[in-house]
């Protein structure tokens, strides 16, 4: 059998948004969680988790209630999609956007 050399590769690209995996900038849509709903806010424990479970990018924490990390979430909306209890609606991101006078 015979060896291969392998040369070393190195990337010719810029990084650019999202490249330190903050990717909440160019996120589409925000997932809003209601807590009147979600199951471990409202039973106040441990319960359920289903969004923790599914997300992707792992940006929805294991607390009571459980919290979404925005600077990260790509708004991909897997965790509205199988949360048993709708307990997550995903929401137009402009709707968050401030415009330059201050007002939303």
């Amino acid at each position: 059998m015979g060896t291969r050399q392998y040369g070393r590769k190195t990337s010719h690209s810029e990084s650019g948004p999202g490249d330190a995996g903050r990717t909440g900038s160019w996120r589409v849509s925000r997932p809003i969680m209601d807590a009147h709903v979600c199951i471990p806010a409202k039973r106040g424990a441990p319960a359920c988790f289903i969004c923790w479970l599914y997300c992707p990018d792992g940006v929805i924490s294991r607390t009571v209630p459980p919290k979404i990390d925005y600077e990260y979430c790509k708004g991909c909306g897997i965790c509205s999609e199988e949360c048993p209890t709708k307990a997550i609606t995903m929401v137009e991101e402009s709707c968050f956007i401030q415009t330059e006078g201050g007002e939303k």
